[in-house]
């Protein structure tokens, strides 16, 4: 029998008027709190000692400023038993909580900058939680089991439908239809004691969007109300102290407001107060599913972990996964107009005539970048070849290793400064020399693969579209073949954030989804080619193990960090 543990942490962090993180919105800002944000945390141990941890934030991302931090603390704080490849650190992805939590610079703007209280405190959440998971450690019978939502529940629906509708390995679907174009499963793992449910796991993809950037409260979203609302029952049932934890999976492309016909005019009929009323809801229909799951699979055997970090900017996409196209890479890292213009229900962007603009703007550069008139040198032209066969269809607007927008620097945005905050804020941290060396986005991201007993849990950075997600899975399962396994499940929002993974077909939609898979059309095809050889390397024993442990991101120089650091005026 395998050993169990779990715990909860609130995270501490006070609500000063910073913006939160998600809807890249600086009028979304926190000034109250509306439910408490926690760290939650579930530590396995298993017959020769390993142990798993797992822990879930409710916050909009994970950061590889947390987890690093975290990684050290733990290695102090549990000793030998913990270690790097089995820890696994998820998110919510609740819009309406803190952000300042990177050391890359893209994602902290909005906030304004980074705010190292805000991460500080996050970090003490997260490891308060695991130590009393690991302190609470005990036999524990683990199950796992699945359940569908019946159609007729209005708990998701897709938001990109005529992207989803381009892949060929999908039932096609009409307006109106959309609660039908994603995984209605919800994976279930559970944790019990003489009988009672002491804790659970809950593996569904939905944003966690319910709440607009209209409102000036930290929030849980959903997910958090489903956690509260699992705990209760939980408790009231006889659980002592019990944590739920509901985590994602593939989320990129599934909305928790209705698409569909007239979806925009029902959207704004939900205002206000209404929109926490209506997370509620959302969270008590994942409780409900969650809580009513029949987990008849009892988990046990051994517990094993494999993590590996790759340099994502330039991936070479094994042809198995890109339909017979030889040379597709992965490019430097780019965000498109379809990113700026947001999603029209969940968080709208900037306006359609300055969407159109941009999308001009772009196409012009690209037309001189690529003409015989742009004076590019040699080594740029070949440059710039190789990073629009990467993007194809995107229209870029920032891209962010060169530092630049609309292609031209940051530090020179100063009369668009005048009419976007977050252009002001870019170039002013670039002209204070804040962006100089360090990174706008991740580019070196973490790959890991948990085995709990006969489940195989592949833990994936960012947002993965939910048929990308789909064909990531089989890849991994066909690598697996032969080894014990019974599942393979898929959990998202994993130790690092850098925005989307869609198909290669929905890419070429350029929805949000697509505009904001910032690796380019083969990104996919890149995850499935080194999930792959992670999965082999999985296969053998950990002594014979030759995937690279030694690569990670890039220190940010204290300076430049320092410069991006700012205090709201009160």
């Amino acid at each position: 029998m395998l050993q169990a543990g779990w715990g909860k942490e609130r995270i501490a962090i006070e609500a000063r008027g910073y913006a939160m993180h998600g809807f890249g919105q600086p009028h979304h800002q926190a000034h109250g709190i509306e439910t408490p944000l926690w760290a939650r945390a579930l530590c396995l141990q298993d017959g020769a000692g390993q142990i798993v941890v797992f822990c879930c934030l409710d916050l909009g991302y994970v950061t590889w400023a947390m987890r690093s931090a975290l990684t050290a603390s733990l290695r102090e704080a549990i000793g030998d038993s913990f270690a790097d490849e089995r820890f696994v650190l998820t998110c919510t992805h609740t819009h309406s909580g803190p952000g300042g939590c990177s050391h890359d610079a893209m994602y902290n703007l909005v906030t304004p900058g980074f705010q190292p209280d805000h991460l500080a405190a996050v970090i003490s959440a997260a490891e308060a939680a695991i130590v009393i998971a690991w302190q609470g450690l005990a036999p524990t019978d683990i199950s796992i089991g699945s359940a569908t939502f019946e159609e007729k529940v209005p708990v998701a629906w897709n938001r990109s439908l005529d992207a989803w509708n381009r892949n060929p390995d999908v039932a096609k679907f009409i307006a109106g239809e959309n609660h039908r174009a994603l995984d209605r499963r919800m994976q279930v793992l559970r944790f019990a004691r003489d009988g009672k449910t002491q804790a659970l796991l809950s593996l569904f993809g939905v944003h966690a969007t319910c709440v607009s950037s209209h409102l000036d409260k930290h929030d849980g979203d959903n997910k958090g109300y489903a956690a509260s609302a699992a705990e209760a029952v939980l408790a009231a049932a006889g659980a002592e102290a019990p944590v739920a934890i509901f985590a994602q999976s593939t989320a990129g492309d599934v909305s928790p407001h209705y698409h569909g016909p007239s979806d925009l005019a029902i959207r704004r009929h939900i205002q206000g107060n209404d929109e926490y009323a209506y997370a509620k809801t959302n969270g008590e229909y994942q409780s409900s599913l969650a809580l009513a799951t029949n987990t008849t699979t009892p988990l046990g055997g051994s517990l094993d972990g494999i993590l590996t970090y790759v340099d994502f900017s330039n991936v070479a996409a094994d042809t198995a996964w890109t339909g017979g196209v030889e040379n597709a890479r992965t490019g430097d890292p780019c965000h498109g107009v379809a990113f700026v213009a947001g999603t029209p229900v969940d968080g709208p962007g900037v306006a359609a005539p300055l969407a159109a603009i941009l999308r001009q703007g772009s196409r012009l550069l690209r037309r001189w970048r690529m003409s015989r008139f742009s004076g590019l040198s040699a080594n740029d032209r070949a440059y710039y070849q190789a990073l629009y066969e990467a993007h194809g269809a995107k229209d870029i607007v920032f891209e962010a290793s060169l530092k630049l927008a609309l292609g031209r620097p940051f530090k020179s945005l100063g009369a668009a400064s005048i009419v976007d905050p977050l252009l002001a804020e870019l170039n002013r941290q670039a002209k204070a020399g804040a962006l100089n060396k360090s990174a706008m986005v991740p580019t070196v991201l973490p790959l890991q693969i948990i085995r709990i007993g006969t489940v195989a849990l592949v833990c994936c950075p960012g947002e993965f579209t939910t048929t990308a997600g789909r064909r990531l899975l089989k890849t991994i399962e066909d690598s697996l073949k032969g080894q014990g396994y019974s599942q393979v499940l898929i959990c998202t929002y994993c130790n690092e954030y850098m925005g989307y993974v869609t198909t290669r077909e929905e890419y070429q939609q350029q929805a949000y989804e697509g505009g904001h898979t910032i690796f380019g059309q083969w990104t996919l095809a890149a995850f499935q080619t080194r999930f792959a050889e992670l999965a082999r390397e999985f296969r053998q024993p950990v002594a014979v193990r030759k995937h690279d442990q030694a690569l990670r991101p890039a220190a940010v120089p204290a300076d430049e960090l320092a410069k991006r650091s700012r205090q709201r005026p009160n």
